[in-house]
């Protein structure tokens, strides 16, 4: 049936209905329109949580954390561990700054925990050897097997560490010399057990792409760990930039490694064990933003996946604990948040016929149905962000305003790579824990000499997402046809997000194809290492 024809169908069937304001839905609509609305109304559920994180970030505003509220009369032993995999171009750095931190030597002890199986073995053992020779307590410690991935390097390194106080450091981190003596004084308080501090980002302005990474990490970092840390409920430790007092860590029972994601599972077992956390917003902690779209998926993907294995682990014993509701409601959105992903693929099937359907009711029940539950499930993203970067940038967050679109698209478009992730997850399939690839690159001079080394295989995602993208481009031409303008914003998205994506991972780091014979002759060059 031709266009046309079809909203001459639409129109007759529709008519009487649509005029007394009343529809009576046949079979065939209510199978579009029923999982439509619950998929829409269960997403408008996750929206509105946003908006609860804004609320709960402004309410309780008095309760951010500046100042300890006591010292330590005598600094305490620290420990700090710096966990690697195949990080030659960026561990130099890494240790340099960590050797330059404000902290009597003879308190502080450095752990580099290698599991490489590449040239950074020899690098990292050689950069060891330096600051030990210039009198800094540093070991270098490196597994072959790889057990427990992250986690099980975390652990493994506990058994010689001589730190009542342990810090973590990603390979792309570069904390600044005063970091640990920000930290470290709230441990005076004996309930302290974690103290997470903000990620800021080195390359933030690199690409188009690194700019709304940021914006994304500045809301977790802002709303949900400020919003959740201020109301006084569970929130988690991100893996790096933080320190952990060690009896929170065994109380808790330990690294463990049956999820991806083994700081926000040992985070929960932490806190249910009656450890406070806390959140330094002021203190920050610099690293890289991936640029390329794949090592970007590849990070989505395993948060995506660890935090709904937390979700299956942990959140039946915080249902079951003897806590506040609020703190059982808030674990239950932060740790079930992914499943969106798979909603999201649900929602993208029906988004036209459903819409093609409620369009015909009459614009009424649109305007007071629809339109609100696509507010709530949709805009609240746009506000969520914007709420972030005003608090980061309050002479320049307006610029955001730029990159909402894409931003939303980009959630779109990592619809596919993240539900694959989620159902990994919910059946349980095991995966190994995919490392996000660093380059050491931070502004446009730089080559990205690491990047064909280390850039991770496509797969058949990218093309499925041009292939999906396709199709809403072709269901943006047939609401066009068919005069269902007020869809086609909302489709716009979706092919800018699918296409976006997809071309991204199959294009992104080819451009230098010119310059991989240099790269082939090129060697790592070490961070200059200061005395």
């Amino acid at each position: 049936m031709e266009p046309r024809g079809f909203r001459h169908y639409l129109q007759s069937h529709f008519l009487d209905t649509t005029f007394k304001g009343l529809y009576h839905a046949n079979a065939f609509d209510m199978a579009l329109l029923i999982p439509y609305f619950i998929v829409l109304i269960t997403l408008a559920f996750y929206g509105m949580h946003r908006y609860q994180l804004v609320y709960l970030y402004y309410k309780h505003r008095k309760n951010k954390v500046t100042e300890p509220e006591s010292h330590f009369t005598e600094l305490p032993r620290v420990t700090i561990q710096l966990p690697i995999f195949n990080e030659q171009y960026v561990i130099d750095r890494l240790v340099d700054c960590v050797c330059k931190m404000e902290y009597p030597r003879e308190k502080l002890q450095i752990q580099v925990l290698d599991d490489s199986t590449d040239e950074t073995v020899d690098v990292a053992r050689g950069v060891v050897e330096r600051y030990a020779a210039l009198g800094h307590d540093i070991v270098y410690l490196h597994r072959t097997n790889r057990q427990g991935f992250k986690a099980g390097a975390l652990d493994a390194g506990l058994k010689s560490s001589t730190g009542e106080f342990v810090a973590i450091f990603d390979a792309d981190f570069t904390p600044h010399a005063d970091w640990l003596m920000k930290v470290i004084h709230h441990f005076a308080n004996p309930e302290i057990g974690m103290v997470q501090t903000r990620w800021a980002h080195l390359n933030r302005s690199y690409s188009f792409l690194t700019e709304v990474e940021a914006i994304l990490l500045d809301g977790h970092f802002i709303l949900e760990h400020g919003g959740r840390s201020r109301a006084g409920v569970f929130f988690n430790f991100n893996g790096t930039a933080g320190m952990w007092r060690r009896k929170a860590i065994d109380d808790a029972g330990g690294w463990e490694h049956d999820t991806l994601t083994e700081d926000t599972d040992l985070s929960y077992r932490s806190q249910l064990a009656g450890w406070k956390f806390r959140y330094l917003q002021d203190v920050e902690c610099p690293a890289e933003l991936p640029i390329e779209m794949t090592a970007f998926k590849t990070q989505q993907a395993r948060w995506a996946k660890g935090l709904i294995q937390c979700s299956k682990k942990d959140l039946p014993k915080v249902l079951r604990a003897n806590v506040k509701r609020r703190e059982k409601i808030e674990a239950w959105y932060h740790l079930t948040a992914n499943i969106s992903y798979p909603l999201m693929i649900v929602l993208s099937t029906l988004l036209l016929p459903a819409m093609v359907i409620r369009f015909y009711q009459g614009w009424f029940q649109m305007l007071y149905i629809d339109i609100p539950l696509f507010l709530a499930s949709t805009f609240s993203i746009s506000s969520f962000y914007l709420v972030s970067q005003k608090e980061l940038f309050p002479k320049t967050w307006y610029r955001t305003f730029l990159f909402l679109p894409a931003l939303m698209a980009l959630g779109i478009g990592l619809t596919l790579t993240n539900t694959k992730a989620v159902m990994e997850a919910l059946v349980g399939h095991q995966t190994p824990f995919a490392r996000t690839p660093k380059y050491r690159v931070t502004d446009k001079k730089d080559t990205a000499i690491a990047a064909k080394k280390y850039r991770r295989r496509l797969g058949w995602i990218p093309y499925l997402e041009l292939l999906v993208g396709t199709y809403f481009a072709l269901t943006v031409w047939y609401a066009i046809a068919n005069e269902n303008f007020i869809t086609v914003p909302f489709l716009v998205l979706f092919v800018f997000g699918y296409w976006y994506t997809g071309l991204m991972s199959l294009l992104q780091g080819r451009f230098d194809s010119m310059l991989r014979d240099r790269i082939e002759e090129q060697s790592p060059k070490p961070y200059p290492v200061g005395v």
